[in-house]
């Protein structure tokens, strides 16, 4: 029996009581794949990209962990949210035009001690004061640096578009500005590198492709290790108590830990595995978090439909973004139908073998946008299901 049938094995009789559409993670993957990221790092704290998990227990269990500190988050409201809940070290990783979410922001201590917000323009700092609503409380702001690979002067980006501030002195003048503002502290730098972190350099059958990948990660991560020591130099001459420095994600860690300027690594796809992080050369981990959909039909020899599984990630759309039929091996979608709304038909030899009722796990493309399908996990250790957890959504909580 292969380690993929064994795990199969292991998950069907560990949720032989669960009707499915069901999800699970498997915590001995999870925790492994927590190891991981802690031994890429270096030392380095991590800080788990809360967008990434979307399950408060799974948050508390990998932060109750040694070399894990503080949440990075994806929305005010989901800040505000998890610090009222305990976690008092929240990163909001992107601008926010919440007015309302600003106002108790501004207006409670402890979510003002707790709560870092993201910036990179003045505009953003206008906002916040704005929506204060008599609320006094200093603000913790971040500033975030763009990341991206400029070349031929300018004229061809590599990497998101996100923060305006590239240059170590627009960082710097951004600063001087939050300096200057009363109601605000600058405490930390972040700059995400998405086309080294996010981008895999080991794309199956494209040799040519994943050359070219290897050889503009390479290039970006030294320019911009030497643009980030330089933007971090330029910031601390403004704020010299500047609290932390954040960068990476899951497929750099290793690489953005080695940079002196940072003192801390932000991960979170790298506990669950989700399929788009296979295909990398730096690090290989262990699928965590899956979901199971039922057979319901069976139109004919070597096809099985399953209920729904039309779960696409987000991002330019593409066959990368669609989930993928993981066990039993060897299922593949009808190229004419893909993955449906309410039923998928799978073909390949597998499907003889499937009943009514039998599950087909998959695996979603990205890590935490499973959690958007599902109000709970099932947290499997070997062959039971130890735990049933809520997910976001579980709670109440749509955030995105």
């Amino acid at each position: 029996m292969t380690a993929r049938a064994a795990d199969r094995a292991r998950y069907d009789r560990a949720t032989s009581h669960l009707d499915a559409p069901v999800a699970i993670v498997d915590l001995e993957a999870f925790d492994a794949n927590a190891d991981d990221l802690l031994r890429r790092a270096g030392g380095k704290p991590i800080r788990v990209a809360s967008k990434s998990v979307r399950c408060r227990a799974l948050l508390e269990r990998v932060l109750s962990r040694e070399g894990f500190a503080g949440v990075m988050s994806f929305t005010l409201a989901e800040s505000l949210w998890l610090a009222r809940s305990g976690f008092d070290d929240v990163l909001l990783a992107y601008p926010s035009a919440d007015r309302r979410g600003y106002a108790e922001l501004a207006g409670d201590p402890k979510l003002a001690a707790s709560v870092t917000v993201m910036i990179d323009d003045p505009a953003q700092l206008r906002l916040i004061d704005d929506a204060r609503d008599g609320g006094t409380e200093v603000v913790r702001v971040c500033l975030e640096l763009d990341t991206s690979l400029k070349l031929l002067g300018g004229r061809v980006r590599v990497g998101a578009r996100r923060s305006p501030l590239h240059s170590p002195a627009q960082v710097a003048e951004m600063a001087r500005t939050v300096a200057r503002t009363p109601g605000f502290r600058l405490v930390g730098l972040m700059a995400y590198e998405g086309h080294i972190a996010g981008v895999g350099d080991a794309v199956p059958g494209r040799p040519l492709r994943s050359g070219a990948i290897r050889l503009m990660q390479s290039a970006a991560r030294k320019e911009l290790g030497r643009r980030r020591a330089e933007a971090v130099r330029a910031v601390r001459s403004v704020a010299p108590e500047l609290e932390f420095v954040n960068g990476g994600g899951t497929g750099s860690v290793q690489y953005t830990a080695a940079e002196e300027a940072v003192t801390e690594i932000a991960a979170g796809s790298g506990l669950y595995v989700p399929r788009l992080f296979d295909n990398y050369t730096s690090f290989r981990g262990r699928p965590a978090a899956l979901f199971a959909q039922p057979v319901v039909r069976r139109p004919g020899v070597g096809v099985v439909t399953v209920l729904g599984g039309g779960y696409p990630a987000s991002g330019a759309a593409g066959r990368d973004r669609l989930p993928v039929p993981y066990l039993p091996e060897g299922l593949a979608y009808d190229p004419q139908e893909g993955p449906g709304e309410v039923q998928t038909p799978l073909l390949g030899a597998p499907a003889d073998d499937l009943l009514i009722g039998d599950k087909v796990w998959f695996r979603h493309a990205k890590a935490g946008e499973l959690c958007e399908r599902f109000d709970v996990l099932h947290l499997v250790k070997g062959d039971e299901v130890t735990a049933t957890v809520p997910t976001y959504r579980g709670e109440g909580h749509t955030f995105l």
